[in-house]
C-alpha cells in the first residue's frame, strides 16, 4: 500500500488516465474528486461490501425451499 500526503486542491495521478484531486479537507472528512474515464467504474468500498453481503444472503436464502416457509407461515397462521 502506497500512502502519500497532499493538501487541499493537490492531486494524485494512477496511469495515464485517472487522476485524485483533494478537493477540501475538514476537520474530520476529505473531499475528493475522481477524473477518469467513462468505462472505469468507481464504487464507494462499503456499497461494494454491502452488495457481496446482499448477494451471500440471497444464496443463503435460496436454499431453504418455498414449501419449507409456506409451512411456517401456515403454523402461524393457526396460532
Amino acid at each position: 500500500m502506497l500512502v502519500i500526503k497532499r493538501k487541499e486542491s493537490e492531486s494524485i495521478l494512477i496511469g495515464d488516465d485517472i487522476e485524485i484531486i483533494i478537493s477540501e479537507i475538514s476537520q474530520d472528512k476529505v473531499k475528493i474528486a475522481i477524473n477518469a474515464p467513462k468505462d472505469i467504474k468507481i464504487t464507494r468500498k462499503e456499497l461494494a461490501e454491502t452488495c457481496e453481503f446482499n448477494i451471500d444472503a440471497s444464496e443463503q436464502i435460496s436454499k431453504i425451499s418455498l414449501k419449507n416457509i409456506k409451512l411456517s407461515l401456515k403454523s402461524t397462521d393457526k396460532k
